[in-house]
């Protein structure tokens, strides 16, 4: 018995922000933008959207492809960075939005790498019960309400969006395979939303200061990035004993689009293989390898008995890796407006 992705769905808001509107307000020009991070435009959400909005949309599209309502989920796993709130849970928040109230839900907080995260969560519920009803998993953030548009090295990569996928039980080859999940925790400082927490609470001080705003050390986390990804796909076709050449499609976290490129292309991954989204959303964290899981099948990129190499690391530090040999599915990427 294995899970198997039996829908996908994704969603960005409608507000298109040009690298021409961030250059106006970080004090750089907009070709230093893309010569720097590959990305051209973002999105992000209106006013009164949180981050279980966004996901809530995403998880209506992959359940349409999946042919499954939302009163026979056993199960929804949500992540993110930043939640609608410290408390209740987004998952909660999505169930409610969606009517799935047979459903169980819980978040698990692995920042970018959490949807992989989620993913192991969800494919360990279905291959260990006896009772097999389908699970969501949903990635999503609203990075745009925690960036200091004075802060180049964030402002210019983070932005808005949301995928899911629907996972059901399968006697079929294809499907999941276990994942491979790690963490550094010496490297909790490198990037975070700092204050607002238990540890020093929202005040004065801490917004004064813009302490609730994404802070990274950029030439860290870009050295991290080099490390762990070839690191990874070396350690996934080992585990699973096959070559690069095996492997239709690379779906990664899209951190910053233009290194992904460099990284992937010293590695070998051909342009076909690599699923690259992060130049038309910019970083949407957890939402990253969902939404380009949902871009490559709804484009056509995808055709079932596929190998997909899914790939995410983030604030943590965190990592995972998995191997997808595609069941097939047609799912479409949604804009804000499109019917439910």
């Amino acid at each position: 018995m294995k899970a198997h992705v039996t829908g996908v769905g994704s969603y960005i808001p409608a507000d298109e922000v040009t690298n021409e509107r961030i250059a106006a307000e970080t004090g750089v020009s907009a070709d230093w933008i893309e010569k720097r991070t590959g990305v051209r435009c973002r999105r992000w959400a209106h006013p009164e959207q949180a981050t279980s909005d966004l996901g809530a949309q995403a998880s209506r599209n992959a359940l349409a492809t999946a042919g499954v309502s939302p009163e026979e989920l056993g199960l929804i796993v949500s992540a993110t960075s930043l939640p609608d709130e410290l408390g209740p849970s987004v998952a909660c928040r999505v169930q409610e939005r969606l009517r799935a109230l047979n459903a169980a839900a819980m978040d698990v907080g692995a920042a970018c790498s959490g949807f992989l995260y989620s993913l192991e969560v969800a494919r360990s519920w279905i291959t260990s019960r006896e009772e097999h009803r389908p699970v969501l998993v949903v990635g999503a953030e609203v990075y745009s309400r925690f960036l200091d548009p004075r802060d180049r090295g964030t402002a210019v990569l983070f932005a808005d969006g949301a995928g899911a996928v629907v996972l059901q039980a399968g006697d079929e080859e294809t499907g999941l395979e276990p994942f491979r999940l790690g963490a550094d925790g010496t490297g909790a400082d490198l990037v975070g939303v700092f204050a607002g927490g238990s540890r020093r609470p929202a005040s004065r001080e801490t917004v004064a200061s813009a302490e609730h705003t994404i802070r990274m050390d950029g030439r860290r986390i870009s050295e991290f990035t080099a490390e762990i990804f070839p690191r990874m796909v070396r350690e996934c076709l080992e585990e699973h004993r096959i070559a690069l050449s095996d492997i239709d499609l690379v779906v990664p976290h899209q951190p910053n689009p233009r290194l992904l490129q460099e990284v992937a292309t010293r590695l070998g991954i051909s342009s076909r293989q690599l699923v690259l989204t992060g130049d038309e959303v910019g970083n949407i964290g957890a939402g990253s390898v969902p939404f380009g899981l949902a871009r490559a099948a709804g484009t056509g990129r995808l055709r079932r008995g596929d190998r997909v190499l899914l790939l995410a690391f983030g604030a943590g530090m965190t990592w995972g890796s998995g191997l997808l040999t595609w069941s097939g599915t047609a799912p479409h990427t949604a804009r804000e407006g499109d019917p439910a």
